[in-house]
């Protein structure tokens, strides 16, 4: 799983002209691509991350400071373009596979206390923030490998 993060100073999720997800102040956007092979394990880690990490003003994490995530699907972390001019994205996950991990990575959020919006999974949409620092981070968590 493939999470960007970054400290905004406000930020909105628009789709077909409606606002489906905001805040004001201080919180994260977390732009989360699944590959191939991301469950629970990929989950928990990430969401402990986006949770834990001291990353707004004062070296405070989300917990500390209370403050709002807005997650949105970004299957497009996973391009590859080492080849030509088209990104490969063979390495994201079908719709079919991503839409529910997506879906734990906010239910696991919210079972944290924290306040989540979330874009529309498979929509055009148009993510505006106020980058705060700027600070923008990526988490890579690897998907596990089966014992044996």
């Amino acid at each position: 799983m493939r999470t960007v993060l970054q400290r905004a100073d406000g930020a909105s999720v628009t789709v077909d002209g409606e606002v489906v997800a905001a805040f004001e102040g201080q919180g994260l956007v977390a732009l989360v691509g699944v590959t191939h092979g991301d469950g629970p394990q990929e989950v928990a880690t990430t969401v402990r991350k986006i949770a834990e990490l001291r990353i707004l003003d004062g070296e405070r994490s989300v917990l500390d400071a209370g403050a709002p995530v807005i997650v949105v699907s970004q299957f497009t972390l996973h391009a590859d373009v080492r080849k030509g001019r088209r990104p490969s994205w063979n390495a994201a996950a079908p719709g079919s596979v991503a839409e529910p991990v997506v879906a734990q990575v906010c239910a696991q959020l919210r079972e944290r206390g924290i306040e989540v919006g979330s874009g529309v999974f498979g929509a055009d949409m148009r993510v505006a923030l106020v980058n705060d620092g700027p600070v923008t981070i990526v988490l890579d968590v690897p998907p596990s490998q089966p014992a044996g």
